[in-house]
């Protein structure tokens, strides 16, 4: 009952760790809304439909709210990039899905929330750790690193806390659609052994979005069994996954 009389919205919510961070805060007590472009299975609250990398979209769908307590900026793509014959649509599309949903989410987000809400931005290893055929997708989500920093400065003065966590390899459709060995390939790269699932991603969620972390802002932790503290990555994967996006 941690987040009981929140309101809360999660964008990216119709599957993968947005599908089951909104499931977690909805088992916390919260009233939770779901956004996705595509169709998002209700949590109890308003399911609507977003695109975010269109601005006019993100406040529209923000005008159907009253109140919020809780933001979670989960929408992203990955999109490959192959830095040998950059295709500029892909660019555009990941950074501005990634980094200019985020920021115009927590921007309308702060208009509705009182003091002690909390945006909790959903970033990647991949923000801080080099890797082939990436470079649009890091950068998104190195801005998401960058974007939570400066915006927990700026909301501050509201009581608006702005946090971050960032996934590692998770054992999610977009990954599996990459390469069907992906839990093989990446285990034993990590750590701990293995891939992360997406319900192992809603404790560092709910804590940042709950009065336990009243005292937290503008942080950034991982949750990749240990990965950052190795950095070493299949070529393989990569590889493959450039290939069956071009």
């Amino acid at each position: 009952m941690r987040l009981e009389g929140k309101a809360a919205l999660v964008t990216g919510a119709a599957r993968g760790i947005g599908k089951a961070l909104a499931q977690g805060l909805a088992a916390e007590a919260a009233l939770v809304h779901v956004a996705d472009l595509d169709e998002a299975e209700p949590s109890g609250g308003l399911a609507l439909r977003c695109d975010v990398s269109q601005p006019k979209h993100v406040r529209e769908m923000f005008a159907q709210l009253d109140r919020l307590d809780v933001l979670v900026n989960c929408a992203g793509i990955t999109g490959w990039v192959d830095v040998d014959d950059p295709d500029e649509d892909t660019w555009d599309k990941v950074v501005d899905t990634n980094l200019k949903g985020t920021f115009f989410c927590s921007v309308e987000a702060a208009k509705l929330m009182p003091r002690g809400g909390s945006i909790v931005n959903v970033s990647s290893v991949v923000g801080a750790r080099g890797m082939k055929n990436l470079s649009a997708y890091g950068a998104s989500k190195g801005g998401i690193d960058s974007l939570t920093r400066h915006l927990a400065v700026e909301l501050a003065p509201r009581g608006i806390r702005v946090n971050a966590f960032a996934p590692g390899a998770t054992n999610v459709e977009r990954n599996l659609a990459d390469d069907p060995r992906y839990l093989e390939i990446w285990g034993p790269l990590i750590p701990l052994g293995r891939v992360g699932e997406p319900e192992e991603m809603v404790g560092p969620c709910v804590f940042l979005a709950s009065d336990e972390a009243s005292y937290v802002t503008g942080q950034l932790f991982y949750v990749d069994g240990g990965w950052t503290a190795v950095g070493s990555y299949p070529e393989s994967y990569v590889d493959a996954a450039q290939r069956r996006q071009a």
